[in-house]
């Protein structure tokens, strides 16, 4: 059986839903049953900071108590709870505040060596120490496009971003070090700089010997399906003779319903390499992207099934007897929830797409996406709705989360192709079809109200209240536009205008292909600015 020194869980705390303090100790309480043995928590700027009253402003940010209680929580359950913090990009929550305007390069990345960086820096190594037992510090680093690129080029001038990169980590380390932590960071900035991309990379041999001995690189990758891509990744990671973390993905950030089949598709090649590459740190990545609508524990299931992955087993009917040994849950139904986000009845179990939300939220008259979802066979949603509610019943404590979205397909069932429909009936000039259509705005709003209902419910059990007025505005303005569409149509019913020019327009493909994979939400519901 592999050996692994850490293999663990890590939840997204800071887009927008930071849960309750008890719901991260069931987590908790649930790892364990599984065999995770560590529990990450991704906090950018939800937490506080002494002196920083502006740090999580607003935001649901856990207090220094609260983090204690966490950890201690989980030292009691054998967890180690490691924080993941950001030290160079990921601070877009702070790029709002006049105070920390100074200490920013490009868009939310930190500006480097400017002093007041790394004052902050280092009140956020000084917080953690108070909050955490663990050594173990993952401190970011990813993702920080732009770098050097911003007000550092305004101020110093092109530099070497390889350079820039590597003294700002040193800086960073000799912080931590001093505050008596081990750092790790996500790697992927040594491999975009040398070829803008996160691929198997030759790095300059001086790039590595400047990266300090004390820091771990922690490879992520959510994406890819065959074994070799890993092999090749764990080869180029293990040249720069540092610690080696691997991070995957439990794909919780496509909207509202979780990607079992992508999260298995990719974990399976994954965790083959880890083993066959003796790779001894993992963890298990749940992020929020957007807003972080998705519930963690519609996600059990796949947690136990890449756990077993980890012991090296792969046979998918012994995975789901263990998962109903350990939970007296059944693993099919919970499979069900992926149900909104898939295109068919003959859907490919795997493809990352955002459906879902594409058709929740898109404009009714405006159609952004209509072009493509015209182009697929009706999806049945229906059938999703009555597959999810029969699930229900084998959910336990559980159901809610089925319940908000079997609400969610009834909505989709009915808004689908209701925009195409009306375009399709407008052009053609059938008034008498195009009233029958504006006629179903209401019911179509009755049904939004019932799934924001229970999507209300499911957020404020699990989740502080902050970050919800977001999902207000969206689930209210979209309720609010079709109560506009309803007013439009029926003026032009009545004559009130001779044209509804919204529907003039011909619609065009928004993508390369026929998969909806917009994350966006303001890209969904209007091509104007937000």
């Amino acid at each position: 059986m592999p050996n692994f020194k850490h293999f663990g869980v890590m939840l997204d705390m800071s887009r927008n839903a930071v849960m309750r303090v008890e719901e991260v100790k069931k987590i908790i309480t649930l790892i364990k049953k599984m065999g995770y043995d560590t529990l990450g928590l991704y906090l950018e700027d939800t937490y506080e900071i002494a002196g920083e009253p502006y740090f999580g402003y607003l935001r649901g940010r856990y207090s220094v108590n609260e983090l204690k209680e966490i950890d201690e929580f989980a030292l009691k359950n054998g967890i180690e709870v490691i924080p993941h913090i950001q030290t160079l990009a990921h601070l877009n929550g702070l790029t709002r505040h006049r105070e920390y305007s100074n200490i920013f390069d490009i868009n939310e990345v930190l500006l480097i060596d400017e002093p007041k960086t790394y004052e902050l820096i280092e009140k956020m190594f000084a917080t953690m120490q108070k909050c955490f037992s663990s050594k173990n510090i993952n401190i970011g680093m990813d993702e920080a496009f732009g770098v050097g690129r911003g007000k550092y080029l305004d101020k110093h001038g092109y530099q070497n971003r390889y350079e820039l990169l590597t003294r700002h980590l040193n800086k960073v380390v000799d912080i931590a070090v001093k505050y008596g932590f081990k750092p790790y960071m996500w790697s992927d900035m040594f491999f975009r700089i040398a070829c803008n991309d996160y691929v198997p990379t030759n790095i300059p041999d001086e790039v590595k010997q400047q990266v300090p001995e004390q820091v771990g690189l922690s490879f992520w990758d959510y994406y890819h399906k065959n074994k070799e891509f890993y092999d090749e990744m764990f080869k180029c990671h293990k040249t720069f003779d540092r610690e080696v973390w691997f991070a995957g993905g439990a794909w919780s950030w496509f909207g509202f319903a979780p990607l079992a089949g992508q999260s298995f598709d990719t974990m399976q090649p994954a965790l083959k390499s880890v083993i066959d590459n003796g790779i001894e740190h993992v963890m298990i990545t749940m992020w929020g992207d957007c807003g972080r609508e998705c519930s963690f524990y519609s996600l059990l299931h796949i947690l136990y099934a890449i756990r077993q992955y980890g012991y090296g087993n792969f046979d998918l009917e012994s995975i789901k007897k263990g998962f109903n040994q350990t939970f007296g849950l059944d693993f099919d139904s919970f499979m069900t929830l992926e149900l909104p986000n898939h295109m068919t009845e003959n859907f490919k179990m795997g493809t990352p797409i955002t459906t879902a939300r594409v058709i929740l939220y898109q404009d009714l008259l405006l159609g952004v996406f209509d072009y493509n979802i015209n182009n697929n066979t009706k999806i049945p949603y229906s059938v999703f709705a009555k597959q999810i509610n029969c699930a229900k019943a084998n959910a336990g404590e559980y159901a809610y989360i089925f319940d908000t979205l079997y609400k969610l397909c009834k909505v989709l069932d009915e808004k689908e192709r209701l925009g195409i429909n009306l375009r399709s009936a407008y052009k053609n000039g059938d008034k008498q079809k195009l009233k029958v259509l504006t006629d179903k705005i209401d019911g179509l709003v009755d049904l939004i109200k019932e799934f924001y209902t229970a999507f209300r419910y499911q957020w404020h059990k699990e989740n502080k209240p902050q970050g919800f007025e977001v999902q207000d505005a969206r689930l209210g303005g979209l309720i609010l536009r079709l109560q506009t569409c309803k007013y439009r149509l029926e003026s032009y019913l009545n004559c009130q205008i001779d044209k509804l020019e919204e529907l003039e327009e011909e619609i065009l493909s928004q993508l390369d292909g026929e998969s909806l994979r917009s994350y966006s939400w303001s890209a969904l519901v209007s091509n104007s600015r937000i």
